[in-house]
């Protein structure tokens, strides 16, 4: 019996009848399994662009042309020392609004950078509770994003805006705490314009 069972077998494997059968409904069977798995399993690929809420990366460097702004280069206690004034935008990566509102802070910081302090304030970093101390940026937060808000030297709020702020707006907190000309009597500010993609401002 042993052995009729064994010359079958030969036989089978022989002709092939049965088997590739066999072999070829497995591979099918593996590469559904694989197809269903990439598919359904893994997860989509990142499709942000700046009119969206989702996550693709840090805003500033991708919408705003300037990576420099992050990690912000100073604290506000750093500023109080220096007596320079201090402008804190609260965002998160994940905001259409701040997406599009991360151009106009790298416009503003090309024309006041260097008299003023950036501090971009991801609001994942900051506790649950503001702080009451007057250095810590979460005592400026009020719950929303983007919020800006300018410190003078003197460590007062001069400025304090929620959502996306015209360029102009913000410029005319900094005229008044620099004591400039008021716009309609100044030659007017030329902004760069900033695309989409990541490149940084010249200098």
């Amino acid at each position: 019996m042993i052995f009729s069972n064994s010359q079958n077998l030969i036989a089978t494997i022989a002709s092939g009848k049965g088997w590739r059968r066999r072999i070829l409904s497995a591979s099918v069977l593996t590469l559904a399994i694989a197809l269903s798995f990439i598919l359904f399993i893994s997860p989509a690929p990142a499709y942000a662009t700046l009119t969206d809420d989702r996550f693709d990366g840090t805003i500033f460097a991708l919408y705003g042309g300037n990576g420099s702004l992050v990690p912000p280069k100073v604290t506000i206690k750093d500023s109080f020392k220096r007596k320079k004034p201090v402008l804190l935008v609260f965002y998160t990566d994940d905001s259409s609004d701040c997406k599009q509102y991360a151009i106009v802070v790298s416009n503003l910081q090309e024309f006041y950078g260097r008299e003023a302090d950036f501090i971009p304030v991801s609001i994942d970093s900051l506790p649950a509770k503001s702080a009451p101390e007057l250095t810590n940026p979460s005592h400026y937060y009020e719950g929303f994003v983007p919020q800006t808000v300018i410190l003078d030297q003197s460590g007062k709020i001069v400025f304090n805006a929620k959502g996306q702020v015209p360029f102009e707006e913000v410029d005319d907190a900094f005229r008044k705490v620099f004591n400039l000309l008021p716009r309609d009597k100044s030659i007017p500010l030329k902004r760069r314009i900033v695309n989409e993609l990541n490149t940084e401002l010249s200098k």
